[in-house]
C-alpha cells in the first residue's frame, strides 16, 4: 500500500477544517488538488475514508488512516526539532493534540504541561473522560486522558490514578433543601447541576440513593470553574472533585459517606516519540502527586 504524505495531510486537513475548500486554504492548494489527493488515498487503501458531509467526517477505515497521518506529523516534527538542535538553530516545538476532561485541566494537569511550552505546541481538547477516547480512536487527538482502561487500537493505556468526587452544595442550599439530611424524597425535589448532558456523575449518585425513578430539576453549567461557582452560589448540588473544593466553608458535603472514584488513564500511540514521551512523563508525574 503506497500512502503519500501529501495525501495523508490532505485527509487530516479536511477533517480539521471541515470542508475541502477550507482544507485547500490551509494547505495553500486548490480544492481540486485536495479532492484528487483524497481520491488517490482512497484508491490506495481500497476503501472510502471520508464522508462528504458538512463538516466532513472520517469512516471507521478513515479513522485508522487519520491516526497514521497524525503520528507521522509528530514523527516529522520531532525529527525536525532534533535536527534543529543538532545544528544549533535553536529548539523547535512539536505540535500535539491532547484531549482531557475539564476537571483534570482545571486542577492537576495544566501546571504539569505549562513547563513544556517551549518544546511542545499543545492543542488541548476538552471532553468528558468517558468519551475522550473516541477522539483518539477517530484520529482527532494524539493522546488522551480517559476513564477507559481498554486501549484504543494501536495505543497503550496506563493508569494515572483516580479523581474522587463527592456530592456538595452551598450551606444555605443544604439548609433549605436537606434540613433533615439526604434521602430519596429530598433528592427528587432539590435542583441538581450537571456539567453537560454527557455528565453522568450526579445521576450515578442519585441512583445509589433514590433508584432510577428520581427526576429532580436540572441545570447545566459546562465549565469546570463555572460548575464549582454555580454550586457555591447555590444554583444546585453536584458532584465536585476533592481537588476543586478549595474555598473553606463555601461548600459542604451532602452525604459524608458518599464518594465516586473516577479512574483516569493515559492513552497514546504505541509508536513513541520524544515529544509524546515528554508530555506523558509530565502528566504521569503530576497525576502521581495529585490523584489517588
Amino acid at each position: 500500500m503506497d500512502l503519500q504524505l501529501d495525501q495523508l495531510r490532505a485527509l487530516a486537513a479536511v477533517v480539521d477544517e471541515g470542508t475541502f475548500d477550507a482544507a485547500a486554504r490551509s494547505l495553500r492548494v486548490t480544492p481540486s488538488a485536495v479532492s484528487q489527493r483524497i481520491k488517490a488515498l482512497e484508491t490506495a487503501v481500497g476503501r472510502v475514508l471520508l464522508l462528504r458531509t458538512k463538516p466532513a467526517r472520517v469512516t471507521e477505515s478513515g479513522a485508522a488512516v487519520l491516526r497514521l497521518a497524525r503520528e507521522l506529523d509528530v514523527l516529522i516534527a520531532d525529527t525536525a526539532a532534533g535536527l534543529a538542535a543538532d545544528t544549533g538553530a535553536g529548539p523547535l516545538a512539536v505540535p500535539l493534540v491532547v484531549v482531557a476532561n475539564a476537571d483534570s485541566l482545571a486542577t492537576w494537569m495544566l501546571p504539569a504541561l505549562a513547563a513544556l511550552g517551549d518544546r511542545v505546541l499543545l492543542e488541548l481538547r476538552r471532553e468528558d473522560q468517558a468519551h475522550s477516547a473516541q477522539l483518539l480512536r477517530d484520529g482527532t487527538a494524539t493522546a488522551a486522558v480517559t476513564s477507559q482502561a481498554e486501549p484504543v487500537p494501536g495505543c497503550t493505556s496506563t493508569l494515572l490514578g483516580r479523581m474522587r468526587y463527592r456530592p456538595r452544595a452551598a450551606p444555605a442550599f443544604v439548609a433549605r433543601w436537606f434540613p433533615d439530611g439526604v434521602d430519596a424524597p429530598s433528592l427528587a425535589r432539590a435542583p441538581v447541576v450537571h456539567f453537560d448532558r454527557k455528565d453522568d456523575l450526579q445521576n450515578r449518585y442519585l441512583r445509589s440513593v433514590s433508584g432510577p425513578a428520581a427526576t429532580p430539576p436540572e441545570h447545566y453549567v459546562p465549565g469546570s470553574w463555572d460548575f464549582a461557582e454555580a454550586l457555591r452560589l447555590g444554583l444546585g448540588w453536584g458532584m465536585l472533585p476533592d481537588l476543586q473544593d478549595t474555598v473553606p466553608g463555601a461548600l459542604v458535603r451532602l452525604d459524608e459517606q458518599a464518594a465516586i472514584d473516577v479512574p483516569l488513564y493515559w492513552q497514546q500511540p504505541k509508536l513513541r516519540t520524544p515529544a509524546l514521551d515528554l508530555v506523558a512523563a509530565a502528566v504521569a508525574a503530576a497525576a502521581k502527586d495529585q490523584l489517588l
